[in-house]
This record gives structure tokens, sequence and C-alpha cells, in this order.
């Protein structure tokens, strides 16, 4: 009989994947033992001399360096387990850490003698599974219980030296932990009692409050996170002598919200309301392993209807499946290769056959509590039990499971690594396959294809017809508390820039860090929904913006199941959201403040054309009227302003508004909110002020507001005209009265707040009155006749050509017909031609000098861009309104059209500038709409550019830059014949050049 009475007679021995190491660590250990002296080196060489014995050690250190350096350091353990038994062998070193000695001791002290009994232990655990003498249930349970043993040493010894600090009072001095208030729940294989050789432990740490005597200056939430600080710390420092555990919190409540040791308060209330199923998974094999077991059990049993569901949805099971990283396994979805092959996350692995168990655990257990064994081949063997799955399924999922965990333990064996894959090499592999007692690679290779292969097709089957939760692009999975490598992988392949941002947020919701994600069906509908969402995002112009924005607009529900709802319902409202979000940020931006717009949107309201500009007009009236106050009216206003200006944004993107009206709809929309706000704002400041009596005011608007050329994101450019009986010395008769000059001033200053502020619903537009008499140095409301006389005789020629585009749209009806009637005179006055000329083009050199672009994209600045189409018909009407007054209109394309039809442009001529300027202004407002600032078109996605193209009627991008080039290349060379050679000839006559 064998020296090693342990090692069974019937056991393979591994051959040495090293001839090499196994000499030398013959050799180390031989040299150890004989450093003891006395028995032990005795032993050490009657083992040797024993063939089988020699054999045994051979295949262990000749597969294992880490084996090698353990049996070194601890040269007296073989012999202990030879003559005790391993039974006895490792009961010594759990007495070892569970002495009281080691956990009074000091600091360092107290972790050498914990990594020393570890050491030992596992030393213990790995020779009797090689030598076959344990099973898998034993090797896992005592890897389970030297941890628990080291947790609660641990712990008692911070406990302990923190109530030498005065930081707590323990009520029982000889086991600080036992009746402490704070308890650590093992989680996974801890908790399961499964640990593998290199296991990282997952705990939760709690405290009740009621019980912990805390004593210390600060909160006992703070100084107990730092306790457990200590604590976790104790275990998974590395010193020359190793670690005792890592360690891992992860699975707390609310992991990025909370402290180390989260109160019993807190994580109940948590799992109330927030708990994931992915969490109901993992609290099955939790388990009170150290300190106060009374706060562990007791917090287990409150848990208990949060784990145990008697009347479990089944549509939460779609929301289950998602705990796996491969959670769309299919029978043969792609071959299984040994080199490289993830024993626990690969097809056909471990985590698998642990979530077949616990996804049926979840779904029957809380009616059958036999169902509810923590160990998974136990669970799989009660669910056979229970008729809940095929008896041979079950037969066979246990025996993949201990074939798989074995191999899993000899990967971790060789180095004490926490790897769970095979190496990639051929030699690598071929010394794992000598470890597991197979003749060669491809022996093992066989093996482990057929247990995968029978774990994947069990696996698949048992979701066969459940939506997969991952993309085409690959895995897209949110659970737990970390990024999955394979998500950020299949985000950044559907274009998303910042994949981690993306997997964090989502994470966030399906922690219930939103309001609309707060219930739990919320939470599985959005896991059935997350392929479809994430699709419809990267499918955006732009997916990072849309999604922040889709964040956004989600943050701001008060709840998500009826949305989510609504979009599993329809598609097609979620795929139009997804490109607004990502297409539009101005709408966008309203929709995130006003989340009831969806509901407009799904009913179609956003179709037909828009309102004409007197229906607009009453119904902001209509939505005013109940107003209580001032502030009452700028919401109001603001909400209904963004209300309309999504709806033409909708129908812009629907293509449900011709090029040509829809920046006149935008500039009816900018119309209504300064008629419909002017006279609040003066019944406002009446309040205050009184009133001029016979005095009236009036809203000129100048620019794309005066030309009805709007776009989103435009300012309004505005001029404020007033006039009184009296003139200047006119008085108002409020309280506090004011000059009239005065008074139109801060009238003008309030009405140009009252559009441009900052509230709870935004602001309206920005407002630009620079172009005012005297710009900005001038006062910002200007008296009518002192404005005629400025234009008369002050003006500059660009002043007048701003003017061409004048038009009121608020204000006393009287005093808008008098200005327009003086801006009229001014337009229509005689004019030296050749100093317009000549001015006009001096004027556009020198804009060209500043703001010059060879960017087609920069629509206003390039050359042949909108500012050369507005030259061209503004220097026109300048020249030829005194002869031809039906040439006046504010909108350069209906500029152009004049100019045609009365002969002072050819109208062919005329014809295609007019065409250039509708499609120029047209893709600047879908440039806004989309791109924002952004033009440079090397940067604009896929999505953008299709959007651009459709919206163009172009049949692809690279057709729709041609065509703007060829407009661009036309305009230019129609301002060249109309302006810049008639200029450059003018300008030779005049230094007496021309020939």
């Amino acid at each position: 009989m064998s020296l090693l009475a342990f090692l069974d007679d019937e056991a393979v021995i591994p051959e040495p994947a090293s001839a090499e190491r196994a000499r030398a660590g013959l050799a180390a250990w031989r040299a150890a033992a004989a450093g003891l002296g006395g028995a032990d080196a005795a032993f050490a060489d009657a083992l040797v001399a024993e063939p089988r014995g020699r054999a045994f050690l051979e295949g262990v250190l000749g597969n294992s360096l880490h084996l090698g350096q353990s049996l070194t350091r601890a040269p007296d353990q073989l012999r202990a387990m030879a003559e005790r038994g391993p039974e006895a062998a490792f009961e010594s070193a759990v007495a070892e850490v569970s002495a009281e000695a080691c956990w009074r001791a000091e600091r360092g002290p107290a972790a050498a003698r914990l990594r020393a009994a570890k050491r030992r232990a596992s030393l213990t655990v790995a020779l009797a599974d090689i030598a076959g003498a344990w099973e898998l249930d034993a090797v896992t349970s005592a890897l389970t219980r030297f941890a628990d043993a080291a947790l609660a040493s641990a712990l008692d010894h911070v406990l302990h030296r923190a109530a030498e600090r005065g930081v707590i009072s323990p009520p029982d001095q000889d086991g600080p932990a036992c009746a402490s208030g704070l308890a650590v729940l093992g989680m996974g294989k801890l908790g399961a009692r499964e640990l593998n050789y290199s296991s990282d432990v997952d705990l939760i740490v709690l405290f009740d409050p009621q019980r912990v005597r805390h004593r210390g200056p600060d909160g006992p939430a703070q100084d107990l996170h730092r306790l457990v600080r200590d604590f976790i710390a104790l275990l998974s420092e590395r010193t020359n002598d190793g670690y005792v555990y890592r360690t891992d919190l992860r699975l707390r409540p609310d992991t990025g919200a909370t402290p180390l040791a989260v109160s019993t308060v807190a994580a109940e209330q948590y799992y109330e309301t927030l708990g994931q199923n992915w969490e109901r998974a993992a609290m099955i094999k939790a388990r009170p392993v150290a300190g106060d077991a009374a706060v562990g059990a007791e917090m287990l049993k409150r848990l208990h209807p949060f784990v145990w569901r008697k009347y479990l949805d089944f549509a939460a099971i779609q929301d289950i499946q998602s705990i796996k990283r491969q959670i769309d396994a299919r029978p043969g979805r792609r071959g299984i290769d040994a080199a490289g092959h993830d024993v626990k996350l690969g097809p056909g692995g471990i985590r698998e056959i642990e979530f077949y168990a616990q996804t049926q655990q979840l779904v029957w257990g809380g009616r059958d509590p036999s169902l509810r064994p923590r160990a998974t081949c136990d669970a799989l063997r009660a669910l056979a039990a229970a008729g809940r799955m095929d008896e041979t399924a079950a037969r066979e999922l246990v025996a993949s499971y201990v074939f798989l965990r074995r191999l899993e333990h000899r990967l971790q064996m060789v180095a004490d690594e926490q790897t769970h894959s095979l190496p990639e090499d051929a030699a690598g592999l071929a010394a794992i396959a000598r470890f597991m007692c197979f003749a060669d690679a491809a022996a093992l290779t066989d093996a482990l294809r057929a247990h995968s292969r029978r774990v994947e097709s069990h696996y698949a089957a048992l979701f066969a017809g459940a939506p997969a939760l991952g993309g085409a692009d690959g895995n897209l999975v949110f659970t737990g508390a970390d990024d999955d490598p394979d998500t950020l992988a299949s985000l950044e392949r559907m274009g998303f820039g910042d994949a981690p941002v993306v997997s964090t947020a989502v994470r966030g919701w399906h922690h219930g860090r939103i309001r609309a994600t707060r219930s739990t069906r919320a939470r599985e509908l959005l896991t059935e929904l997350m392929p479809v969402l994430l699709g419809a995002l990267a499918r955006t112009a732009s997916p990072d913006a849309a999604f922040r924005k889709f964040d956004e607009f989600l943050g701001k529900l008060p709840s998500g199941v009826q949305l989510f709802s609504l979009f599993h319902a329809n598609p097609d409202l979620l795929a139009r959201l997804a490109e607004i979000m990502g297409s539009a940020p101005r709408i966008a931006e309203h929709l995130s403040r006003r989340p009831n717009l969806l509901e407009g949107l799904l009913a179609g309201a956003f179709g037909g054309p828009p309102p004409e500009p007197a229906v607009l007009l009453d119904d902001l009236r209509r939505a005013l009227a109940p107003a209580g106050d001032f502030q009452d009216v700028l919401d109001g206003t603001r909400r209904w302003q963004h209300e309309r200006e999504f709806a033409i944004g909708m129908r812009i993107m629907k293509g449900d508004v011709p090029a040509e009206r829809s920046a006149e709809a935008l500039s009816d929309l900018a119309d209504a909110v300064l008629a419909g706000l002017l006279p609040r704002v003066e019944e406002e400041f009446a309040r205050s002020h009184g009133t001029v009596p016979g005095g009236r005011f009036a809203v000129i608007g100048m620019g794309k507001l005066g030309g009805r050329e709007m776009t989103f994101e435009s300012d309004l450019d505005v001029v404020f005209l007033y006039d009184a009986p009296e003139g200047f010395g006119a008085v108002s008769d409020g309280p506090r009265g004011l000059a009239a000059s005065h008074y139109y001033a801060r009238l003008g200053q309030r009405m140009a707040s009252a559009v441009s502020a900052l509230t709870a619903e935004g602001r309206l537009y920005a407002i630009d009155t620079r172009l005012r008499p005297s710009g900005e140095s001038g006062p910002i409301a200007t008296e009518v006749d002192a404005f005629r006389r400025y234009q008369e005789n002050d003006a500059w020629t660009w002043e007048h050509m701003a003017l061409t585009r004048a038009r009121p749209v608020a204000g006393a009806p009287g005093l808008r017909a008098a200005a327009m009637a003086g801006i009229r005179a001014i337009l229509t006055a005689p004019r030296d031609a050749d100093a317009l000329l000549a001015d006009v083009a001096a004027m556009r050199e020198r804009v060209d000098g500043e703001r010059h672009t060879e960017n087609p994209w920069r629509l206003k600045h390039v050359r042949g861009g909108l500012l050369d189409l507005e030259f061209i018909a503004q220097y026109h009407l300048l020249r030829h309104a005194a002869r031809h007054p039906a040439i006046l209109v504010q909108s350069t394309r209906a500029m152009f059209s004049r100019l045609g039809e009365v002969g002072l442009l050819d109208a062919a001529e005329a014809a295609a500038l007019a065409e250039a300027t509708a499609f120029l202004q047209h893709l600047q407002g879908l440039l806004r709409l989309t791109v924002g600032t952004n033009r440079d078109a090397e940067r604009f996605s896929a999505g953008v550019r299709g959007t651009l193209s459709r919206a163009m009627g172009a049949e692809g991008f690279t057709a729709l830059e041609a065509r703007l080039v060829a407009i661009q290349d036309r305009v230019r060379a129609g301002y060249d014949r109309l302006l810049a050679a008639p200029a450059a000839a003018l300008h030779r006559k005049r230094e007496g050049t021309d020939q």
C-alpha cells in the first residue's frame, strides 16, 4: 500500500507536462523537507522511493508550478495528509484561521496567518482532488468551508481593531462579529458552496442600524464603510506570501450609488422597488457566511417575496435570459475549438448550466420550495424530481458540470490564476490534456466538444422561440455591475463612438436610476426593446448624439411602462423617435421637455400642411387666455411655440412641407409669437408705467424673419418703432411716468427679454436689434420719423440693403402702415447707379475677405452661396425700385421672380436664381435641423448623408454634393456677370484704365 493512503488505487495519475519541472519541483520539496529534519525528511525520502507515490508527485509538480511552490513552502503538509488523511489535514488549516490567536493578532501577523492557512488548505484540496480522493462536491465544499472560516476570522479581526479604536462596541468581546449587527452574505459560488480553486468571493455586507453599537464621531454608514474597506484589504492585499481572497462587492444593491456597507433598511427598500431579475437570480445563492448570522438570515427572510414570486409574469423570463452573456445560444451556433475556449462563459459552458437551473428556479420556485437549492447540481436534480425538466437532461447537465468544473480547477491550479480559458498554443493545450489524464490534446478536445454541445443543445432548447436579446452585431446585454466586453464591441460595430458611456447609461436604466424604469414591468419591456431601440438610434445621423438625447428624454419621463408598451406595439414610432433624437436636435429638445408630444406623433397629428398665420395667432391667443400672471404668459407661449415648432419639424422630416414652405412656416410661427406676446408685454408694462396717450409701438421684422426665410435656430432680427402725438415730449400716465423715448426704450427691452429669456419652459428666440439706427450704440426703440430721417440722410448702403427685407410683424396697425410707407419711400428713391454698384461690390469683397471659405456646405458665405444671391437681388431692387416699385418684396426668391417678370433680369436667369435660392435655403434648413453648425461633409455620418439626399430629392450623397457645387458655380457665374464684372469695369473707368 502506498504511503499516500488517500491516493485512490484506481485513480489515473496525471503524467507530468514537463519532466524538467517535475524533477526541479521534487528536488525543491525534498530539500525543504530535509530542512525540517526528522519525520518530514524521512517521509520525503520514503515517498520518493515508492514508484506510485513518486509518480503522483511528478504528475503534480510537472503540471503545476504553483502547487510545487506551495509544497515547498509547506513541506510537511503532504506528510500530514498521508498520516491523518486529507480531511484531518484540511480541518487543521480551518482551525488555524478560526483560532482566537489569529483574529486577535496585529494586522501583519493576522494577515500572514490567514495566507499561510489558505496555502495549506488549498494545497490539501488540490492534492485530494488530483489523487481522486474527493469528488467535486467534496472539493467545492472544502474550498467554501475554508473561505467561510477565513472571512469570519478577518471580520472578527477588523471589528476587534475597531473596538480598540473606540469606533464600535461589540456585545461579545470573545466573538466580535457574531452579534455585531454587521452581516456578510456570500453570493455566487461562495453562497452555493461551490467555490472553485482560484475563485473570487462575491460578498454583500449589510448592517442593521438598530443593532450596530456604533461609538465613532462619524455616522455608522461612514465608519462601517471604512471598516469594510479594511476587511477587504486584509483579504485581498498581495504580499510575498500571496493573498487570501480576491473580493468582489459589486453585487450589492445599486453598486454605483451605495457605500461598501449597506443598511438593511436601504437594501430592503431597493430590492422591493428597484430589484432586477438578475439580482433575484443572484439572491438564490445568497447565504450568511460571516458576522451576525441573525441579521443575515432575517434579511434573506425579508427578501423571500422578492426572490420567490408565486405568480411570476412569464414575460419576465425574457429579462431573466439577459443575465447570460451568450443569451442567443443556438445548436451549432459556432464551432467549439478547445484552443482558447472559455469553459465558463463560452458556448456550452458552466454559465449556461448555472443559468439553466436558476431561470427555472425563478419560474417555478415561488410555488415549490423543493426547487430552491443553492447548489447547481442539487437544483438540476430537484427540477427533474419535480417534473420541471427531463431527467436525462438533468443527468447529462450534471455530468457536464462535473467535467467542466474539474477542467476549470486544473486550469486554475497551474498558476493559481482566476482563468477559465484553455491555452491558445498547442503545447499549453497538450499540457492541460495530460493534467486531465487524457492521452493528448485531441482526446481532450473531443471530450470538451461532446460536453459543450450537449450543454448548448439543452440550454438552447430551454429558450427556443424566445426573442434574442442580441442584435445582428452581437451581444446587447446590460445586466450586472460591469460592462460586458462583447456588448461594448457590439455597440462599436453598430456605430456608437463611446460604447462605455452607452453601456453605463443603459445599465443605469436597468438599475432603476430614472423614474421611467423603476417598475419591474418597465424594465422587462425595456429589456425586450433594447436591441430594437439601440438599432434605431444607431441608424440615425449621429448615434452618440441620438443616444444622449434619448437618455435625456427618458430621464424626464414620470413612468416608462406606457411608453415602452407603445414602442413594443408600434416599432415605427420608435424608429421615428430615434430619427428625431439623432437628426433634429432642436426638435429633440422640445420632445425632452414635453414627452406628451409623442401622443401626437403616434396619432399622426403632424401630417398635412402647416396652419395659416391667422389660424396660428388665434390658436396662441386661446392658449394664453387662461394665463394667471405674466410668468404664465411667458411659459405658456414657450410651450405653445415648442409644440408648433416640433410639428413643423416633423412635417419637414416626413416630407409633408415643400421646400418653399418650410422657411415660411417657421417665419409664420415667429410672427404669431411676436404678435401674440406683444399685447401681453404692453399690458404688463403698463401696470407700472401706464401708457403714453395716443402712443403706438410696432415690431418690424428684418433679415430672415422679414424675408420669411427662417430656419431652426434663426435669430429674430427686429427693429422697434414708436410714435406719440407730442413727439419726444410725451409722458406716460402711469404711477411711474416716463418720457416717451424712455418709455418705449424700456418697453422694447421688456419685449426683447420676454422673447429671449430662459424660463423653466426654455426660450423662444434669440433677439438681434443691431439693425436699428446707429446699431448697438442707438436706443433700442426708435421714433418712426427719426428712423425715416436716419434712413434718408445717414444710412449706409448696406443698411438700405437690409431694409429691402423689412416687414411689419406686430404692433399698432396704423404705425406699421406708416413705417412701411416710409420704408417704401426710401427704397423707391432714385439712386446713383454707379455709387450703388461700387458699394455693393466692395461690401461683398469685404465680407469675403473676412469669412472666405471653399467649403461648399457653408452655404451662406461660400462664393456662389446665399450671400451672393442676396446681394444680386438687393442690388437690383435698390437700383430699379424707383421706376419699378412692383418689385419690392421681402423674400429673396420672390425678388428674383419679380425681377424676371418686369424684364430687369433675363427670365430664364431669374428663374434659375430663384430655384437656386430655394434649393440652398431648404438645404440650409435641413442642415440646421440635422448637423447644426457642423459643415464638414467628411464627418457627416451615413445616416446624415441619406437623410439629406432623400430630403433634397437626390439619388445619393455624391449626387447631392455634385448638384450643390453645380448650383453654386452657376450662382457664382451670375454674380460675376451681374455685379462683379460691371463693378470691375466701373473701377477701371474711374481709375482711367478702361481701354
